[in-house]
């Protein structure tokens, strides 16, 4: 382990603030609703950074324990074959018997959400998803599922109910030029855990803050080309002998990372996390660390932060990955910031207006917009489970363009 990530590790509580940015508003089941930011309530503090290759990675810790996350992830769920997910053509071969209009089989009655629609054909931007596992399913923007007609990312977070009907998936597609069919259903982006990976941060924010698929699409064109063409870290900036994207033989974001050119770079990128993945993890969980803060090449441009630790273990390899992947990408260097930096991007506050989102009893899905900077905040309203499960906030840089309008996803 570097002398760096030792001493980042071991420093864990030595310093931080206290966060006070997260923020609620009354829910609008299933539509979105705008209006001022209401007052904060979560307390996180930022700790000594995590140092490797272009990345910082600073801790954030949360005072109090939580109890342990019921949620099951997508990896997990397509892995076991308790969660399939398929072509919005395919919704008939996916439906189950439905209790009576508005029942629930615990004999509560509620509004039933809304179902797939039959007699559609495929779509780029809506694939089905069935939950056949006991457990709910947790989804996060930026996770990716390979298949079908195209490879696709998912939109945005939410929680899908254990045992529930089929329900309509938005997505991204992030394989541009196909639309024939590779399999009936989609698998994850990695057969092995150690390559799993979400799409990078610039990638993750075009889907999620400038909802568009051309947007997504120009990203993942940018964001291959400058993977495969970035010299390795040992290199020591040195260009090396590396296939052009046109030689992959597929525009296809997950193909590409996966290349073997490229999941080198990736690897080495990471490798000061990855190599004592096991000893950060057992730190992190320490300290009750429940997320980061993420800075490339100086710039702070992101964070992830979940309801526990557990949670965060179970993400970490797919998140330093894409960590690891957006430090590939060539830019300006700026001077390393410390722990009141991370903690600023934390603590500045939204000032703009808020939209809210999400299913009656299950999930609230609110995005934060402020002048630099957004926030989305994904909170379980499942019985036992009505606290904030993931927290994602994106920097506004220069070429990401906001949506005109909130886009109301169900």
């Amino acid at each position: 382990m570097s002398h760096r990530v030792e001493s980042g590790l071991l420093t864990l509580l030595s310093l931080g603030v206290v966060f006070t940015g997260w923020i609620a508003l009354q829910h609008t089941n299933g539509v979105h609703a705008a209006g001022p930011v209401a007052a904060p309530r979560t307390a996180y503090r930022v700790l000594a950074p995590i140092e490797s290759g272009n990345l910082l990675l600073f801790p954030v810790v949360e005072s109090g324990k939580t109890p342990a996350s019921p949620f099951l992830t997508l990896d997990e769920g397509i892995k076991s074959g308790a969660v399939e997910v398929t072509e919005a053509g395919r919704v008939r071969g996916l439906v189950r018997p439905r209790p009576a209009q508005g029942q629930i089989n615990d004999g509560v009655l509620r509004p039933m959400p809304p179902q797939p629609q039959y007699g559609r054909g495929d779509q780029v931007n809506t694939l089905v998803l069935v939950n056949n596992s006991d457990k709910p399913l947790l989804l996060l923007a930026g996770e990716i599922v390979t298949g079908g007609k195209q490879d696709r990312v998912i939109a945005k977070d939410r929680i899908v109910p254990a045992g529930g009907d089929p329900i309509d998936l938005n997505v991204f597609c992030i394989e541009p030029g196909r639309w024939t069919e590779a399999s009936p259903v989609f698998g994850a982006s990695a057969k092995s855990s150690a390559m799993s990976l979400m799409v990078q941060p610039s990638v993750r924010a075009k889907a999620m803050v400038a909802k568009d698929q051309q947007e997504v699409w120009n990203s993942v064109h940018g964001s291959i080309a400058a993977a495969m063409q970035a010299p390795a870290p040992s290199s020591g900036g040195v260009a090396v002998n590396t296939p052009s994207p046109s030689s992959l033989g597929t525009t296809s974001y997950a193909r590409a990372m996966q290349h073997s050119s490229v999941s080198a770079k990736v690897d080495e990128a990471a490798a000061p996390v990855m190599k004592a993945r096991e000893q950060v993890l057992e730190k992190l969980r320490e300290e009750h660390a429940v997320g980061v803060v993420v800075a490339v090449r100086g710039e702070i441009v992101w964070a992830d932060i979940f309801s526990d630790p557990d949670l965060l273990a179970r993400y970490w390899t797919k998140l330093v990955r894409s960590y690891a992947a957006e430090s590939l990408v060539e830019g300006t260097t700026h001077s390393t910031p410390g722990i009141a930096d991370a903690q600023r991007f934390l603590d500045t506050p939204a000032t703009g207006t808020e939209t809210s989102i999400g299913d009656v009893g299950v999930y609230r899905y609110r995005e934060l917009r402020s002048s630099g900077a957004e926030t989305f905040v994904l909170e379980s309203l499942l019985p036992g489970t009505a606290y904030d499960v993931h927290i994602s906030k994106v920097k506004l840089r220069g070429e990401l363009k906001r949506a005109a309008e909130p886009t109301v996803f169900r």
